[in-house]
């Protein structure tokens, strides 16, 4: 029977899987650039930047996420009933209690942030709390709190990390090739002319690829902090009918970012934008939430 913790090895080993893809993309992009531009420098300026990437994605992420929201954080006496939720389920799931922060916003969303565990955060609009009950609320929290016990969150960075790295270099590459900084003789012969094929093919698939990727595991990590969330608080119900308000009612989050869409537990950008034709669907951060409604209704049933 799955448990909250069922999913948080799985996720740490793919954590450390991604490091290494991450790596092993790094230095094989970086290897056909450097033969493209005749430069091995290129390639010792890729591994460089993508381990300083790492490092600093792994520290300052959840600073810099929490910053681009406009989050705050609040003491215990200044939400006392939302600080008794979220030490209560975390006391349930065996994890230190988050630091909690609010985002002064009347759009009801959530999410969760940090490096692991002990340095995590939760963060809600004032929209949440004013316009959920206590049960939706508790379903919310322990969605998010599912987050940091499935180890999702540093996974999560390092795929927004890895298709922005990969979008960059590619981006260099076609304005060196559209602005001229390619001339015939770095085509010179067979071996060059297929190098700067593969790069230029590169340069234009791998970004895409690269964020059909992130949004993919992103969809998959909600419908898996759904299940975990429900496991933690015994009640599908609850987190399924806060899905449903938030869904209604339809206000923009004001404080929004493409870069930061995946981390809440609903599309932030509003009503208007959720039903879209299907194709489109592959570019969404987040699976349908009636998708989500029925999957959390079938374990309640």
């Amino acid at each position: 029977m799955a448990t909250i913790y069922t999913y948080k090895d799985r996720n740490i080993r793919k954590t450390y899987t991604l490091f290494g893809v991450f790596f092993v993309v790094v230095i094989g992009i970086g290897w056909i650039f450097s033969e493209i531009y005749k430069s091995p420098d290129v390639l010792v300026i890729a591994v460089l930047f993508s381990i300083f990437m790492s490092f600093f994605s792994y520290w300052y992420s959840d600073k810099i996420v929490l910053r681009m929201a406009n989050a705050h954080e609040i003491q215990k006496d200044q939400a006392r009933d939302l600080y008794t939720i979220v030490e209560n389920l975390s006391i349930t799931a065996g994890l230190p209690t988050p630091r909690i922060y609010i985002i002064e916003d009347s759009s009801p969303n959530a999410f969760a942030t940090g490096r692991d565990p002990k340095h995590s955060v939760v963060a809600v609009t004032r929209g949440l709390l004013s316009k959920l009950n206590k049960t939706e609320l508790e379903g919310v929290l322990a969605h998010e709190l599912s987050h940091i016990g499935n180890r999702d969150m540093l996974l999560s960075t390092m795929v927004v990390v890895l298709v922005g790295f990969i979008s960059l270099i590619s981006d260099m590459f076609l304005r060196s090739v559209f602005f001229g900084r390619f001339n015939d003789r770095d085509r010179e012969g067979q071996a060059g002319g297929i190098l700067f094929l593969i790069g230029l093919v590169l340069s234009i698939i791998a970004p895409i690829v690269g964020i059909l990727m992130q949004l993919a595991i992103s969809r998959k990590r909600e419908f898996l902090a759904d299940q975990s969330g429900a496991l933690l608080t015994r009640y599908p119900e609850g987190l399924a009918s806060a899905l449903q308000k938030i869904s209604d009612d339809g206000t923009p989050l004001r404080v929004a970012k493409s870069t930061t869409a995946h981390l809440w537990i609903e599309s932030p950008y509003g009503k208007s934008q959720k039903r879209t034709p299907l194709l489109l669907k592959l570019f969404s951060t987040h699976p349908p939430v009636e998708d989500r409604i029925k999957a959390l209704k079938d374990m309640a049933s």
